[in-house]
């Protein structure tokens, strides 16, 4: 799901954790790293020393690219190689983004892995879990505290693995018509970073205890996004195995013409001619990032330029679910997943969405929704739908329906013409926190399918009703990796997603398998076409 448009994803999670519990984190690795037992691996570059963390062996930081300061927009080299011993119990840098980036620093040497495996060298052959973080293209990192990978290893006994990689313009900037042969990748940059970091997991599968033949991609909202654009990347092919994406997806990718019109707007931001790319490759990064701020008259939220996915007919080919999906992917179980509240993470902090009148509700519809659909139609349908809904019911869950979510039900539905497995779930469940008025909003799947419901910042509690659901859901994840179906004892059976029934697991504290929930909807919201947001 993309970010919305003043409060953003980043700034909700950072919400969650609290400025605090960020800066503790950042300054109590060395003490905490101290007090564990050191651990160490060899990596193609050199060797690592980590830590043991609840017996679970945890490397952070690690290297899987070069410095790409010297290399921007272009195709990362391998990493430098170092002699002794590297110290890998600190997270590295996030990639270049404005605001706060999960308590990190920001760099442009920002291709690290955080790798998290039960043993080391065994042979084990364990399913190996890759996680793609959220945050649209635009922000975010691998060493969020909810992403730790040390419970899901204990859980399941597999490897677990974070990412970093290049984001926003330094990842997606399109400058293909430039003419110029050192960039004839950029604008798909991030993509590219993230193949390479698969290929860094593929190498080193067997150090780490992993089965290089069995990788599951898993990540929630733009981490979704990524991975839906990996399979029709032809450079990602074989890389991995399994596929779930959590409220993320990504049906169409920006057309060239989009493209280059963004990049010509970053250009004139920056004072900068169109032929100008040796300034533009020395030109500091936070003027970089700040020139990003200039509004995209494409998008209707009316925010900044929108970066992300190119069809530049390079690296990447077509659009990743339109006309249909991908038959490079089709092979590849996967799990699609929505949270039923999507929008309450972002529109939830305003008290007056809580309290909105019938005559309020059109002229916050229309802006909000981000779907050309008349809100009176909107309305009129949702009162017939659940005559019990408030104003206020009907703007949270029409603006949920009207962004993103068709694009998951669309990516269900190519799957399922397509004859490929593709298992569907909506979380319902509801979160406990704020007096319980943001429900299952957009990232709570995230700590109970990392089960880690405990972990500073987590919104589900912690009490018998929360592990449950994390069992549930964190074990979903574990067979999709380990059987390449979901299915397990703790919850109802859950057959994949056909037409015309639609089967959807609806995990909720009575889980089970619906036919089509919200049909209503999903035909409402049919009477126009979906366009990704930003990509047009």
């Amino acid at each position: 799901m993309t970010a919305p448009t003043k409060t953003s994803r980043r700034r909700f999670l950072r919400q969650l954790v609290g400025t605090s519990a960020l800066a503790t984190l950042a300054t109590a690795l060395p003490a905490t790293a101290a007090a564990r037992s050191p651990v160490s691996a060899t990596t193609r570059s050199g060797r690592i020393a980590g830590i043991v963390d609840r017996g679970v062996h945890v490397f952070r930081g690690v290297p899987y690219g070069a410095d790409t300061g010297t290399r921007r927009f272009q195709r990362a080299l391998r990493e430098t190689a170092w002699t002794g011993v590297r110290d890998a119990v600190r997270f590295g840098a996030s990639a270049p983004q404005r605001g706060d980036a999960d308590g990190q620093a920001v760099s442009e040497d920002c291709l690290f892995l955080n790798v998290y495996t039960p043993a080391l060298r065994d042979g084990g052959k364990r399913p190996i879990l890759f996680y793609l973080h959220g945050g649209g293209y635009n922000n975010g990192s691998g060493s969020h505290p909810l992403y730790d990978g040390v419970n899901l290893c204990r859980r399941g006994d597999v490897v677990v693995i974070t990412v970093n990689h290049r984001l926003n313009a330094f990842g997606y900037l399109y400058l293909g018509d430039t003419g110029d042969e050192r960039l004839l990748d950029a604008g798909n940059i991030g993509q590219l970073d993230l193949i390479d970091a698969l290929r860094w997991v593929r190498e080193h599968a067997h150090e780490f205890g992993g089965d290089a033949g069995n990788v599951t991609v898993f990540g929630q909202s733009g981490g979704g996004a990524k991975i839906a654009t990996l399979m029709v990347m032809p450079e990602a092919d074989g890389l991995f195995h399994k596929a779930m994406t959590m409220s993320g997806q990504q049906v169409t990718a920006a057309g060239p013409r989009a493209a280059a019109q963004r990049s010509t707007l970053l250009l004139a931001e920056l004072g900068l001619e169109p032929n100008a790319i040796d300034l533009l490759l020395k030109m500091p990064m936070a003027r970089l990032l700040d020139a990003t701020r200039v509004r995209d008259p494409s998008r209707a939220e009316n925010t900044s330029l929108y970066f992300g996915p190119v069809l530049d007919s390079r690296s990447l080919r077509r659009h990743p679910f339109y006309p249909d999906a991908p038959a490079q992917s089709a092979r590849i179980p996967m799990v699609i997943g929505n949270t039923r509240d999507e929008t309450r993470a972002f529109l939830g902090h305003d008290d007056t969405n809580f309290i909105l009148t019938w005559e309020q509700l059109p002229p916050k519809l229309r802006e909000q929704q981000y779907v050309d659909l008349s809100p009176d139609v909107v309305i009129a349908e949702y009162r017939r739908l659940y005559p019990e809904y408030t104003p206020s019911d009907v703007f949270f869950a029409a603006t949920t329906a009207g962004r993103s979510w068709r694009g998951a039900i669309i990516e269900a539905e190519e799957r399922a013409r397509q004859g490929s497995p593709a298992w569907v779930y909506q979380l319902d469940w509801r979160s406990p926190a704020d007096g319980g008025r943001l429900r299952a909003f957009h990232t709570l799947d995230i700590p109970l399918v990392f089960d880690n419901t405990g972990a500073e910042g987590s919104k589900t509690g912690t009490d018998a009703r929360a592990r449950t659901m994390a069992a549930r859901m964190s074990n979903a994840l574990i067979a999709l990796a380990r059987h390449g179906d979901p299915n397990h004892a703790d919850i109802p059976s859950w057959s994949p997603y056909t037409l015309p029934q639609r089967q959807t697991m609806v995990f909720d504290d009575d889980s089970g398998l619906q036919d089509d929930p919200r049909s209503g909807e999903r035909k409402l919201y049919e009477r126009v076409p979906f366009i990704q947001r930003g990509t047009s």
